[in-house]
């Protein structure tokens, strides 16, 4: 007695069972599926490993304000070089050893035509003092200088007078101009402005005020 041979599965879909080219095309489409799939999971394991990997890079790169960690930059050294390539001396303000600067540039070629010495300053609080000494400048220098501020009086400061511009009111907007001395002395015009509060302008102008009269009868911002 031979075995009976099982008869073949019926398809629901089809409502009969399946002929050889129909398996076959049914068999290369669930392979084709699946490797779709396989594709699909790849990427999305890729993405979620890259991402997982730029976590912790920022996790774990240490991060920081530059320019508190920045070496200090040496104003005087770098205003000792420039001596003598413009009408008037370089100023250095000379500042406790808890004040440190972080940018200090002789400015030349300037779109202005206006050269100037530039020193950034940190101070002892956090806070940020630029003085900027522009040569042959005129009142447009000023006013670019100082945000377009408006004049809000003066101060004397050990002898010399300043214009005051105090754009403390506008909060964030004001940059960092937030507040601003400027005067004259010789062929230069020298704009003090910055963040910080008044009693550390008012130590960074004094520091300026002897090498200020050296040049000659400040008064203030130009005029």
């Amino acid at each position: 007695m031979s075995p009976r041979t099982k008869a073949p599965a019926v398809v629901a879909e089809l409502g009969r069972p399946e002929t050889p080219e129909e398996t076959a095309a049914r068999k290369a489409q669930d392979s084709a599926n699946h490797r779709n799939r396989q594709t699909v999971n790849n990427l999305v394991y890729s993405l979620i490993a890259t991402v997982a990997l730029v976590v912790l890079i920022v996790l774990v790169v240490p991060r920081g304000n530059p320019t508190s960690t920045a070496p200090a930059v040496d104003y005087a050294a770098v205003a000792q070089q420039a001596q003598g390539s413009e009408p008037d001396r370089l100023l250095v303000p000379q500042l406790p050893s808890s004040w440190k600067s972080n940018s200090a540039e002789l400015r030349t070629k300037t779109s202005d035509n206006v050269d100037a010495w530039y020193i950034g300053l940190l101070t002892p609080k956090g806070q940020y003092i630029g003085v900027v000494q522009g040569f042959g400048a005129n009142d447009s220098w000023v006013a670019d200088q100082v945000n377009r501020t408006h004049i809000a009086g003066t101060r004397e400061i050990d002898g010399v007078k300043w214009d005051v511009y105090d754009n403390r009111s506008a909060g964030s907007d004001a940059g960092n101009v937030a507040y601003a001395l400027a005067t004259t002395a010789g062929r230069s015009t020298v704009v003090v402005y910055g963040t910080a509060a008044d009693d550390e302008f008012t130590t960074v102008a004094s520091s300026l005020a002897g090498q200020l009269h050296a040049l000659g009868s400040p008064t203030p911002g130009g005029k």
